[in-house]
């Protein structure tokens, strides 16, 4: 490990989100609407090649529609630090930019999902105005929650700690799954600051306020199987099982009808429906809109035909 980055077993030195941001102008990453817009007709497709391990800290590849990015600093155990949030910010555009893409999975290299942001610059910039932190931090939430975006399911892999930047980035995705030694936490309070990353946000949508005040005014590591009766995370499978079994679900994610795949996305964002009325209203509109798709009648052709459906997203 670098020895840059401290031990996640310290609370007084885990990484946090808003300890990641870089230090320039707040230019970490593109601004998330127009980055995701492209040319009238233009059909804009990922290039995994594009990113490089070393450079980018960042390994992306596809699988037919899936896209399965990894964080890819382990010796800094995925550390978000400058390279991997300037490169963050160019793959979601792409991949929001990309309609074949229907789902993507992220995971961690190495031992840990990601440690948080980079701890060097606390203290050094608080001589800095606040006008200028609150940009930075600002330009750092920006790019790393565009995934939050994305109009496809996301799914986290987490495959050890995920800290501080890394648990936001965890829980800003749509499902989340565990191995058994995985753990996350939000120290930020431990380190003297105010939570970052909309973690205040994140957290109280996933487990509501009463864990969100727990995790966040203790600061405390809970392990994969209080992840779990919390809801933080869905499903907890074995470490050396969690790489194929997250591929294999997230490749059936990517296999869902495309359009009624995204409506249920909308439909859930937030919370999902703000109360009967509004569900009623949505799923009338919503599941008609997918009764006259092709891919309803794919879909039940395939059902008598005892066979996986083809959809195409018509």
């Amino acid at each position: 490990m670098s020895s840059d980055v401290p031990s996640t077993e310290s609370p007084t030195t885990d990484p946090t989100a808003d300890s990641a941001a870089p230090t320039a102008a707040p230019s970490a990453g593109p601004t998330p609407a127009p980055a995701y817009a492209s040319p009238a007709g233009a059909h804009v497709r990922l290039d995994p090649a594009a990113y490089d391990p070393q450079a980018d800290k960042l390994a992306v590849r596809r699988d037919g529609d899936l896209v399965v990015i990894e964080l890819a600093d382990h010796d800094r155990r995925n550390m978000m630090g400058l390279e991997m949030t300037a490169a963050w910010g160019r793959l979601m555009a792409e991949i929001a930019a990309d309609s074949d893409v229907r789902a993507v999975l992220v995971t961690g290299q190495g031992s840990a999902f990601s440690s948080g942001g980079n701890t060097s610059w606390i203290g050094a910039d608080s001589h800095e105005p606040v006008s200028v932190l609150r940009e930075r931090m600002l330009a750092y939430y920006a790019t790393w929650l565009t995934i939050r975006d994305l109009r496809v399911p996301t799914i986290a892999a987490i495959n050890g700690p995920a800290i501080g930047a890394g648990a936001a980035l965890a829980l800003a995705c749509d499902v989340r799954w565990a191995g058994e030694s995985a753990s996350m936490s939000v120290p930020f309070l431990r380190m003297g600051m105010h939570p970052g990353m909309l973690s205040t946000y994140l957290l109280t949508e996933v487990v509501g306020v009463a864990a969100a005040r727990d995790l966040l005014f203790t600061g405390r590591r809970v392990g994969a199987q209080e992840m779990l009766g919390l809801g933080l995370v869905s499903r907890v499978v074995p470490d050396e099982e969690l790489a194929v079994e997250a591929l294999a679900g997230a490749q059936g994610v990517a296999a869902g009808a495309p359009v009624a795949v995204q409506l249920t996305k909308v439909a859930l964002r937030d919370g999902g429906p703000r109360d009967w009325a509004s569900a009623t209203q949505w799923e009338g509109l919503a599941q008609a809109v997918t009764l006259a798709s092709d891919d309803l009648a794919e879909g039940l052709t395939a059902l008598r035909e005892k066979r996986p459906p083809r959809f195409t997203g018509r």
